[in-house]
C-alpha cells in the first residue's frame, strides 16, 4: 500500500501543509509520570514576543552548555535532566513557565522521614538563577508530593485555618491541600498526599494543579485593569445623560457642533480603555474556563469541615471574573449609546446645514437673477453707446466725403447708416457673450 507522502510515488496524497502541526497539538504537553516523594517548584514569567525569543535562545544555550538536547525551533515545551533536578520548560502565548522537579530528601530527626515543604524553597529556587529571568515573575508555586502515611492529619496545620482548601481527588487516590496564599518566601504552597496514585496519575494531577494555580493568577490580571477603568466609565455614564439633555435643548449649528465635540471626546476616552482591555478581558474569560476544566478533571470530593478547591476559588475568583465581565458589558453598552447619540446629533447638524445651504442657494439664485438683469441692462447700454460712437464716426466720415462729392447730405447718410451700425454692434456683443458662455 502506498504511503501518504512517499516521495516520487504518483499514488501519494497531497497532504495539507498544517496536518503535522495539527496532529501533534494533542501531544504538545504530554503528562510525565511522577512518583512520591517529589518537590516541585513552578515559575511563571510574563513574556512578550521579543522576551520569548530571548528566553528561548537563553534556554537553548543552557541546554547546550550542559550537553543536553536543545528544543526544536518550533517546540513549545522541552524537558531535560539537570541533576539532581528535572527541568520542564514551556512557552505559552503570553507567558513562559519553568518547572523544577526535585527528589524530596528526608529531614534528619523527623519521625516519618519527610516533612512537608522542607527544606525552605529558597535553598532550591537558587537553581532558577542559572537562567536569566525572561520577564516579570507572576506565578511561583511550591508543590510537595508525599505519601499520606508520612504526613497524616498534620497538613491541616501547615496552612491558615481560615484559608485552607482541601479535598480528595482522583477517586480518593490522593488528598490535595492549599491556601492559595504566598508564604514567607513568596511561593503558593500546594500539598499532595499520595494514597494509591500510579505514576501517570500523579504526573497528571501535579500538572493540573500547577495549571490551576497558573491560570487563576493570570485570570485575575483583568481585575486591576477593570478597577482602573471603573472611574472613567462612571464619569462617562454620568456625563452622557447631561449631554443628551443639552442636545434636546440646543439650537444653532455652533451649539450642536460643540456638543458633538464633547460626545466625540467621551467616545474617544471609552474606546481607548476598551482597546487596552480587549485582550485582557478576553484572556480572563479563557483562563477562567480552563480553571473550570482542570477542576473537573481532578474529580474533587469534599472533606468534612473544609472547602474544596473549586468552592474556595468560586467564592474568591468568580466575583473578580464577574467584575471584569460587568466592566466589559458596560463598555459595550456605553459604546452603543454614544454611537446612537452621536448619530442623532450628526443628523440634527446635517438638517441645520441643509437648511442653511437652502437659504444660501436661494440668496445666490436671487443674486444671479439680479446680475443677469444688470448684465442685460449693461449690454443694452453698451450697444446704444457703441452705436452712438460709430454713428458719430460715420457722420464725420460723410462730412469729409461731402467735400469731394457734391450733393451728399452727411446727416441723411448718417441716418441711413444708423440701423446697419446698430445691427452690427448688437451682433458683435452677441458673439462675444456666446464665446465666454461656451468657455
Amino acid at each position: 500500500m502506498a504511503g501518504l507522502q512517499t516521495p516520487g510515488d504518483r499514488s501519494a496524497f497531497n497532504v495539507h501543509p498544517q496536518r503535522g502541526r495539527v496532529l501533534s497539538e494533542v501531544h504538545a504537553r504530554p503528562l510525565m509520570p511522577i512518583e512520591a516523594p517529589r518537590r516541585i517548584l513552578h515559575f511563571g514569567f510574563m513574556t512578550d514576543h521579543w522576551a520569548a525569543q530571548k528566553d528561548r535562545a537563553a534556554f537553548e544555550e543552557f541546554c547546550i552548555a550542559r550537553a543536553r538536547p536543545a528544543p526544536r525551533p518550533d517546540a513549545k515545551h522541552h524537558r531535560i535532566e539537570v541533576p539532581p533536578a528535572v527541568l520542564r520548560w514551556e512557552h505559552h502565548g503570553e507567558f513562559t513557565t519553568y518547572t523544577w522537579e526535585f527528589p524530596s530528601p528526608a529531614q534528619p530527626g523527623s519521625e516519618n522521614g519527610h516533612t512537608p515543604f522542607w527544606p525552605d524553597p529558597d535553598e532550591l529556587s537558587n537553581i532558577m538563577h542559572l537562567l536569566p529571568q525572561p520577564g516579570p515573575l507572576l506565578v511561583a508555586a511550591d508543590l510537595h508530593l508525599l505519601p499520606e502515611r508520612t504526613v497524616g492529619e498534620v497538613y491541616r496545620h501547615l496552612f491558615g485555618p481560615e484559608q485552607l482548601a482541601a479535598s480528595e481527588v482522583e477517586h480518593g487516590a490522593a488528598r490535595v491541600a492549599t491556601d492559595f496564599h504566598p508564604d514567607a518566601f513568596g511561593f503558593v504552597r500546594i500539598l499532595v498526599l499520595d494514597r494509591k496514585l500510579t505514576p501517570p496519575q500523579a504526573g497528571g494531577l501535579v500538572q493540573r494543579l500547577l495549571e490551576i494555580e497558573t491560570y487563576r493568577t493570570l485570570a485575575l490580571l483583568g481585575l486591576p485593569q477593570a478597577q482602573e477603568l471603573g472611574p472613567t466609565i462612571r464619569r462617562i455614564e454620568t456625563e452622557l445623560p447631561l449631554l443628551m439633555n443639552e442636545m434636546r435643548e440646543s439650537q444653532g449649528i455652533e451649539s450642536n457642533r460643540h456638543l458633538l465635540d464633547k460626545l466625540t471626546s467621551l467616545a474617544g476616552d471609552l474606546e481607548t480603555g476598551a482597546a487596552h482591555s480587549l485582550f485582557r478581558f478576553g484572556a480572563t474569560r479563557a483562563y477562567h474556563e480552563l480553571i473550570g476544566h482542570r477542576l473537573e478533571a481532578i474529580e474533587e470530593k469534599a472533606l468534612p469541615g473544609l472547602p474544596t478547591l473549586a468552592s474556595f476559588l468560586s467564592r474568591r475568583l468568580t466575583p473578580a471574573i464577574r467584575t471584569c465581565g460587568a466592566i466589559e458589558a458596560r463598555q459595550d453598552n456605553l459604546s452603543r449609546k454614544l454611537a446612537r447619540a452621536a448619530q442623532l446629533l450628526r443628523t440634527k447638524v446635517d438638517i441645520e446645514l441643509e437648511s442653511q445651504n437652502g437659504d444660501l442657494l436661494r440668496k445666490m439664485n436671487n443674486r444671479a437673477r439680479m446680475q443677469l438683469r444688470l448684465q442685460q441692462t449693461v449690454e443694452g447700454l453698451s450697444i446704444v453707446a457703441l452705436t452712438y460712437y460709430l454713428a458719430s464716426i460715420c457722420h464725420i466720415a460723410f462730412e469729409g466725403i461731402q467735400r469731394r462729392v457734391t450733393g451728399l447730405d452727411p446727416t441723411l447718410a448718417t441716418a441711413i447708416a444708423l440701423p446697419f451700425v446698430f445691427i452690427l454692434v448688437a451682433w458683435m456683443v452677441w458673439r462675444i457673450r456666446k464665446h465666454y458662455v461656451e468657455e
